[in-house]
Order: structure tokens, then sequence, then C-alpha cells
């Protein structure tokens, strides 16, 4: 495994890299098999439960807790695939060759194949991110629009931290978000990235202390 790749843009995007194919080996597992198991995936959202709910989880509903892990999975995986995208890196997009650490509070450490083959087209969503949407819809009844929100929102955080870390590609960033952004699964393709971004979602946090105004930036809820 390598060293650390877009650290510069901020926690949330730094990615080892290891070659396709490779064996994963502990503490390290596969995306691919969350997926193929998703009691692995049900004991991440049960932990999120209980951490919103200060201890209880039974104090926030299932659904409420499941669309906050999807937002933290989708943030910590399209990250690192934007700035592939910006900075012309090939990351492999399937869940086989994505490495993760099963962690809370925080980005958990992630690992990522890289490809000699050409990237995706422009505005692809990695299999990963979709794979992932699916399951959170089919197993916990959150929404495609709150989870293409969801996926929106990750995308403009992204681009606006790329933009941060370093002025010469913010724009390259927001082209690169608006392609993804554009695509149908994330918000209709009606959003665009920029400092109006607002998703037309709310990703359900506000449940947690029953106050529509405890929202975040972006949301469609915002006041003023």
């Amino acid at each position: 495994m390598n060293d650390h790749v877009f650290a510069e843009f901020g926690p949330f995007f730094a990615s080892e890299t290891h070659a396709a194919g490779a064996s994963v080996d502990g503490p390290w597992s596969t995306l691919a098999a969350a997926l193929a198991n998703p009691q692995r995936i049900d004991g991440r959202v049960e932990r999120v439960q209980t951490a919103l709910g200060a201890g209880a989880a039974s104090n926030v509903s299932l659904r409420v807790a499941a669309s906050v892990t999807h937002l933290g999975l989708v943030a910590r995986l399209l990250a690192p695939a934007l700035a592939a995208a910006v900075t012309n890196t090939h990351l492999s997009p399937d869940p086989a060759d994505i490495w993760w650490q099963d962690h809370l509070g925080g980005p958990f450490p992630l690992s990522v194949a890289t490809v000699d083959a050409e990237p995706a087209a422009d505005g692809e969503l990695p299999s990963a991110v979709d794979a992932l949407t699916a399951l959170f819809d089919t197993s916990y009844s959150v929404g495609p629009r709150v989870l293409g929100g969801n996926v929106a929102s990750a995308i403009n955080s992204a681009a606006r931290m790329i933009g941060t870390a370093r002025p010469e590609l913010a724009d390259s960033a927001r082209r690169h978000a608006d392609l993804f952004l554009a695509h149908p699964d994330v918000e209709g393709g009606h959003l665009r990235a920029g400092p109006s971004f607002r998703r037309r979602s709310c990703c359900l946090i506000y449940q947690v202390s029953g106050d529509r105004t405890a929202v975040c930036g972006d949301c469609v809820l915002t006041y003023g």
C-alpha cells in the first residue's frame, strides 16, 4: 500500500492506494464484502443511531440514522473520486477494489485500487456509490430523493473543499462536480455546484432534535 493521496484537500479525501487485485488483509475489508453481507451495514447504522441518540438508539428513528450513515459513507467515497477526476488520477470505482475500516467518529480509513484503464465517463457515479445508495433505499426506505440529495451534498462539499485548498483548481472542481450533479439519480440532475448550492431534500438530521431550524447549511429547509 502507498501513502495517502489527496490529503492536501482534507481528511475526507485522504486515501491510501493499492494494486488492483491485491489481497485484502486485516484490519481492512472490501466494500464489496459489506454490500454482500448487509448485516455489516446494519451494524454501522445501529451504531450511528446510538451515537445520534446520545447513547440511546430508541431516541432516533432507524430511517434517520440510515440517511446520516449513507451521507457519511458516500461523502467519504465521493471526495477522493472527485479529486481523482480533477487531477486525472485513475482509481477503480468497483466495490471489490475499495478497502475500508469500519470506524465511526470521522473519516474512516480508505484505500482504493489504482488502475491503468481509462477512467469512467465524466459524470458517471462510482459503482460503489450506486450500490450503497440502492442498498439504503431497499433496506431502510430512506427514499431516492433523500439519498440523491445526500449524494449531491457530498459532491458539492467536496468541490468546495478542493477549491479552498487549491484555488487554482476551483473551476475544474466545480465543472467535474456539475457533471456528477447532472446524473439523473442525483436530485434529478437539476443542481449545480457553487456557493448558491442548496439541495432539494433534507438528510433528516433535524429529526434528531425535532427542531426544523437545526439543519445543514445546504438544506432545503434552510431559513433566511
